[in-house]
């Protein structure tokens, strides 16, 4: 289908910005449109503020645009105080509480508000960018406690509503993609013990991210993919 619109939020951080390039290099798409808290977004979005969301979504219908992609590229690791939780004795209310409302209420409210707007009788493709960490039969280091909990909790809001979603669009592709190590700011103090390798930029990262997107059928939808198109276990 020619002429398709994409949505990207967090379309001002490494990933994102990827991503919402890739996308515009795509002949298919010719609407990308790219929200973020920066000034440079259609309008300030804040995925901790409903309203925010909702906003978005109402100048989105007011534009008149139907998206076939919507694509999250927004989590929270770390902050300029407070980073993952080396063991129990580290855990802080404020910030599991504040770690869930990034990296799993905000992507299941966008779900919410853009769902109902994307196109309803085509393939669509509705991912967030989950983590391998956020996999509870993966987990053999402990740790992370926030970070881990809240991706696994995002995984699970993706699984319903995939379920739900494909009682009414059977060609909806709702997933959680895991992008690796991307040499972004979130990774940035948790880079030393990664090989070269495995570790992408963000052009690298989004591109093997859209293949998989791409690549995926109505059968994956509720699944988590990592980079290389390999499913990842809850």
């Amino acid at each position: 289908m020619i002429g398709q619109s994409a949505v990207i939020f967090g379309a001002n951080g490494g990933i994102g910005s990827a991503v919402a390039d890739a996308l515009a290099a795509d002949s298919r798409f010719d609407k990308i449109i790219r929200f973020s808290r920066s000034e440079k977004s259609p309008l300030p979005v804040d995925i901790t503020s409903e309203k925010s969301i909702e906003e978005a979504a109402i100048w989105l219908q007011d534009q008149n645009i139907t998206p076939s992609i919507v694509f999250v590229a927004t989590g929270l690791l770390h902050d300029h105080s407070k980073g993952p939780e080396k063991n129990f004795r580290q855990l802080d209310a404020d910030w599991l509480l504040k770690s869930y409302q990034v990296n799993a209420v905000g992507p299941a409210l966008i779900a919410k508000y853009f769902l109902p707007l994307m196109v309803r009788k085509e393939a669509i493709r509705f991912a967030v960018l989950s983590a391998r960490v956020g996999s509870i039969s993966d987990n053999h280091l402990g740790g992370w406690y926030g970070y881990r909990a809240a991706k696994a909790g995002l995984n699970m809001m993706i699984r319903n509503l995939s379920i739900e979603w494909s009682r009414k669009n059977d060609r909806s592709i709702i997933v959680a993609l895991h992008p690796g190590t991307v040499d972004t700011a979130l990774s940035k103090p948790f880079q030393s013990n990664v090989p070269d390798e495995k570790l992408f930029d963000s052009n690298r990262a989004a591109q093997q991210l859209v293949d998989v997107l791409d690549a995926l059928r109505p059968a994956d939808s509720g699944k988590i993919f990592a980079w290389d198109g390999a499913e990842i276990q809850p």
